[in-house]
């Protein structure tokens, strides 16, 4: 984000005279609560103000306060009773980038809720929201912002978003990812495609902040040399985390391509000794399976020696383990072979509009099977008694 669109935003913030760091907003009025900035569905996202919705032509607003006269005064009365109505909009905040805890209020006095939000297009940072009718919900979750821009998509049966707060939290307890395709924050445009990256966050209270830096493509090789854990290393601190899963693209017969038991177990350790250096944890996961089955219905190892080697790895430099390799094997079993399409990129002609024409993919997940992998990765931080991580599990 430019320096002008920051000053924008705090500007817009501003109070006596104060430039205040955090950024809080009112839905559903253009009268709003003391210290918070109205939106409404006439709220089109502006450069100057820094703030609005994207697409304001499926948002809609409703003020219940008059209908609620003469009930129990509250002082954030307002923020309960007016709300939008985003069904399937974004909403956009210039910040400077950093680690943002959110704070969000989600329901309707008169009519029960179903809330859901993902940032920045594609990660999902909360399960859904699910409010009875008089019910109002307050969650919390941590993000990361790059590139100047707070992006928060909601949608849902029944969206509901009464109050937003951002507020800086640069010394939250912070989750990196590196990895390829299969961990990777997939774009907006290409759902239902999902690493279990971009469903990991909603599995944390907002305590943690998964910083997802896995991209398609890469190898344990290529991830280092297009500097990519080095943009890791210059943000991590003393007691983060590491998780790290390569080995699909280890195993090509190109320029990205490692040999199990030297070069990939080198490279491997470079990630390791690089975080042990910042003090940070690093955390070693084998590559999760394709889905290919063998004739008697067992999964087929297309992984080999790169399982063993990272394995190996481990245990030479007592670093802990998640086996997915090995828990992915017991899921993809466990739901056949026609069942575990459902968790894959099995998509038929005219079911989803990215892909008119269907898909057959055996590598990729879609967002079912994305959140079945997050889960194993927590079932993994649960059996290796991962603190503080295992504290912050929802």
């Amino acid at each position: 984000m430019g320096e002008e669109k920051v000053k924008a935003s705090e500007a817009a913030n501003e109070e006596h005279g104060k430039v205040i760091t955090s950024w809080k907003f009112d839905f559903g009025s253009e009268a709003p609560l003391d210290g918070y900035m109205g939106v409404t569905e006439e709220n089109a996202y502006d450069s100057v103000a820094g703030y609005g919705f994207e697409d304001v032509s499926r948002v809609y607003a409703r003020d219940r306060t008059a209908a609620m006269a003469g009930a129990p005064y509250d002082a954030k009365a307002a923020l309960y009773h007016r709300f939008c109505i985003p069904m399937g909009a974004t909403l956009a905040v210039d910040v400077p980038d950093g680690i943002y805890v959110v704070n969000i209020l989600a329901g309707d006095a008169f009519a029960e809720a179903h809330t859901m939000l993902k940032v920045a297009g594609s990660k999902r940072v909360l399960p859904p929201i699910r409010s009875a009718a008089g019910q109002f919900i307050e969650e919390k979750f941590a993000v990361p912002v790059r590139g100047g821009r707070f992006r928060l998509h909601v949608s849902g049966q029944a969206p509901r978003l009464n109050m937003l707060e951002l507020q800086p939290a640069p010394s939250t307890l912070t989750l990196f990812l590196a990895g390829d395709s299969t961990v990777t924050d997939q774009p907006e445009d290409g759902y239902p495609y999902a690493g279990w990256g971009q469903l990991l966050p909603a599995l944390f209270k907002h305590d943690v902040c998964v910083d997802n830096h896995a991209q398609s493509g890469r190898s344990s090789r290529s991830f280092i040399e297009e500097g990519r854990l080095e943009a890791i290393l210059q943000q991590m601190k003393p007691g983060d985390f590491l998780m790290i899963q390569f080995g699909h693209n280890d195993e090509k017969p190109d320029s990205r391509g490692t040999e199990p038991f030297t070069t990939y177990k080198q490279h491997l350790l470079r990630y390791i000794e690089a975080a042990r250096e910042k003090r940070a944890h690093p955390v070693l996961v084998t590559p999760v399976h394709r889905r290919y089955f063998n004739p008697d219905g067992t999964l087929s190892d297309t992984h080999g020696d790169y399982i063993k080697a990272m394995q190996e790895l481990a245990m030479e430099t007592d670093t802990p383990l998640i086996d997915l390799a090995a828990r992915s094997k017991q899921l993809f079993e466990a739901a056949g072979p026609e069942g575990s399409k459902d968790l894959f990129m099995w998509v038929y002609p005219g079911e989803y509009m990215n892909f008119p024409a269907g898909v057959r993919d055996n590598t990729h997940f879609q967002e079912l099977g994305g959140e079945a992998i997050a889960r194993l990765i927590a079932d993994g931080i649960r059996d290796l008694q991962l603190q503080p991580l295992l504290m912050y599990l929802r």
